[in-house]
């Protein structure tokens, strides 16, 4: 939600279980806890009682699709560094929060170094790039500078699940 902090988590223990039960969601978050309980080998209501667990710990923060941006008309990737000339707590997390909000913003992360956003966004083509620095990011008097680079491809990662 707009203006929400992100919740602080305290590091959780995982054992065979848990890491079998998110594995299999991270590959498939529609899975059934019928499915989802045969493939940890577990029981259904022990696989229920884990996934309650893992929500309630902060370990599971949510299941979402995957949506192909180039089948939604946005083939042209590029991540947008932005560079505040300011930095109030609230004028940042207000911009934060316009930024996650713009159409085409996959990812926002907040950064530090030289840069203070690094934006990860999918847009139907170069002029519609342009558009959205334009329109939408620049005209906020905090952006100093930004600097665009197109991605050529993307690949998820392995991510944070021990092997």
């Amino acid at each position: 939600m707009a203006g929400e902090q992100p919740k602080k988590t305290q590091q959780v223990a995982l054992d065979g279980t848990d890491v079998a039960i998110l594995a299999a969601l991270a590959e498939d978050g529609r899975m059934t806890n019928a499915a989802l309980a045969a493939r940890a080998g577990v029981a259904e209501s022990t696989c229920a009682y884990r996934l309650r667990a893992l929500r309630d710990s902060g370990v599971l923060t949510g299941i979402r699709a995957h949506l192909s941006p180039e089948a939604l008309g946005r083939p042209l990737h590029a991540i947008i560094k932005v560079r505040l000339g300011s930095h109030s707590r609230e004028l940042v997390h207000t911009l934060y929060d316009r930024l996650t909000g713009l159409p085409g913003v996959l990812t926002v992360f907040h950064v530090g170094g030289d840069d203070d956003f690094l934006l990860h966004v999918a847009v139907a083509g170069p002029e519609a790039l342009r558009d959205l620095i334009l329109e939408h990011v620049t005209v906020h008097p905090m952006v100093r500078q930004t600097e665009t680079q197109l991605v050529f491809e993307v690949r998820e990662g392995r991510g944070v699940l021990p092997a």
